[in-house]
């Protein structure tokens, strides 16, 4: 589970980013964070990576309390987390194969563990038979899917995507966004930040909208779902009773 109680992140230059955001995203469930460029997205995101550090308030993530981890304790918890970013971030001197082993690498994982996990990984995103190629000359959506294939390796029980189909065609960014369906079925906890409204629109899945920096309203269904058929509980996503 993900809880956000009264969090905020300032920065000196910036003022507040994100103020006083309280939600709860259930264990197993996904949904959706949009919002205007600048509006605090990314730095949710952020903050649930321990890339960035709140503030204010307190976000707790499978029953810890992320502001109270020590340093040490950061890359511990990072394993429970598979992180996906716009720019795919990927190691263009490395091959595929090698780009999305480095989670298990890193992680002490034995030879033939890594083979068989990458491999199946980029099974489920549909490059199998490119494992040895490198980034540069894959297209944009095959790299992107080899960042989804990075981030779901290990095995995490909870996906992060920063604007995931950001530099995507439209039929390119619903095979992405059924692929981040697939993997809730199997139970992993998904937030998507994106700014696709009609592409958010199609899904039925819980929404989260900031508004320079605020949390300021939640939609708990989608009225018209054409991608996945799947419905998803609005108990899933909770936010605070108004005063």
């Amino acid at each position: 589970m993900l809880q956000f109680n009264r969090v905020s992140k300032r920065y000196p230059d910036a003022g507040d980013v994100l103020s006083d955001v309280s939600f709860t995203l259930e264990r197993g469930k996904m949904a959706f964070l949009t919002g205007h460029s600048g509006a605090g997205k990314s730095t949710m995101l952020k903050l649930i990576a321990l890339i960035e550090r709140s503030s204010r308030g307190q976000i707790i993530l499978n029953g810890k309390n992320l502001s109270r981890l020590q340093n040490r304790e950061i890359p511990s918890m990072r394993r429970n987390l598979g992180l996906i970013f716009q720019d795919y971030r990927l190691l263009n001197d490395r091959t595929v194969f090698d780009n999305v082993a480095l989670p298990l690498i890193v992680t002490g994982h034995a030879h033939s563990e890594v083979a068989r996990r990458v491999r199946g990984a980029l099974d489920k995103v549909g490059l199998l038979n490119k494992e040895k190629r490198y980034p540069l000359g894959l297209s944009g959506g095959e790299q992107q899917r080899v960042g989804i294939a990075r981030a779901i390796v290990n095995k995490p029980p909870m996906i992060l995507a920063d604007e995931p189909t950001g530099n995507l065609d439209p039929d390119l960014s619903q095979e992405i966004m059924r692929m981040f369906a697939e993997f809730n079925s199997h139970g992993v906890t998904v937030l998507i930040a994106s700014h696709d409204l009609a592409l958010i629109e199609a899904m039925d899945y819980p929404v989260l909208r900031l508004d320079h920096g605020r949390l300021v309203e939640s939609r708990r269904e989608a009225e018209s779902p054409r991608l996945p058929e799947s419905r998803r509980e609005a108990e899933s996503l909770r936010l605070p009773e108004s005063p």
